[in-house]
C-alpha cells in the first residue's frame, strides 16, 4: 500500500534542511492548524494576505473557506516554495519577496486598490527572529491590514511569537487562541490587532 504524503511535504522538507531558521518548520501545517488559523478571521472576513505560503496548506484551506482567489494574496520567500504555490495554485496572486517589504508589493500588484485586507494570516517564524526584524514585518503588515483587522500568527514555541517589547511598541494587543496538538510539531495561534478608539 502506498503512502499518502501532504502535497509538497518532500519539497517542504527540503527546503528545512537548507535553511531551518528561514523555513521554521520541518513539515508544512496541519489541516488542523489551518483551521485553527481560519477560525480566527472576522466573520465578514473577504479580503486576506497571507505571509510565508510554504506549500499551500493554508492557501487551500483558505479558498476552500470562500475566500475568492483574487481577493487572496501570498506571500513567500523561498523560490522553490513560491514556484511551488505558482503551479498550484495558478489563479491566485503569489508574490515572491520579504515581508517588510509588503505594502510595495502589494501595491505593485495591485491588491490594495480595492482597498486593505481584512486579516493577514501568517506562517513566518517569527519567534527566531531578531525583534528589529519582528517589528519591521509587523509594521508593514499592520499597514496593509483595515483599521479593525487581524494578524493571525501560529508558532512552535511556548510563548508568543512576537517579542512583548516589539508588540507593546507597536500598539498591538495580543490573545492567544488555540493549542494545535494534531501538528508536527504542535503550534499555537496568536492573533493581534490595533485597538479600536
Amino acid at each position: 500500500m502506498k503512502s499518502v504524503r501532504k502535497p509538497g511535504a518532500w519539497t517542504f522538507f527540503r527546503q528545512w534542511l537548507k535553511n531551518p531558521l528561514r523555513v521554521a518548520a520541518v513539515a508544512p501545517s496541519s489541516a488542523e492548524l489551518a483551521a485553527a488559523m481560519i477560525a480566527e478571521l472576522p466573520d465578514e472576513a473577504r479580503r486576506v494576505i497571507e505571509l510565508g505560503g510554504g506549500t499551500g496548506a493554508i492557501t487551500r484551506a483558505l479558498l476552500g473557506a470562500g475566500i475568492q482567489e483574487r481577493d487572496l494574496l501570498v506571500l513567500e520567500l523561498n523560490e522553490e516554495l513560491h514556484a511551488h504555490l505558482q503551479l498550484r495554485f495558478p489563479r491566485v496572486p503569489v508574490l515572491l519577496g520579504d515581508a517588510r517589504m509588503l505594502p510595495a508589493l502589494a501595491r505593485e500588484q495591485g491588491y490594495l486598490e480595492d482597498g486593505p485586507a481584512d486579516a493577514i494570516v501568517s506562517g513566518l517564524g517569527l519567534l527566531t527572529m531578531p525583534h528589529p526584524l519582528q517589528r519591521d514585518i509587523l509594521a508593514a503588515a499592520f499597514e496593509c491590514l483595515r483599521e479593525d483587522g487581524v494578524f493571525v500568527q501560529f508558532t512552535y514555541g511556548p510563548s508568543a511569537p512576537v517579542a512583548e517589547a516589539v508588540a507593546r511598541g507597536l500598539g498591538l494587543q495580543v490573545r492567544r487562541g488555540e493549542f494545535v496538538l494534531r501538528n508536527v510539531p504542535p503550534a499555537t495561534v496568536y492573533v493581534y490587532r490595533k485597538p479600536q478608539r
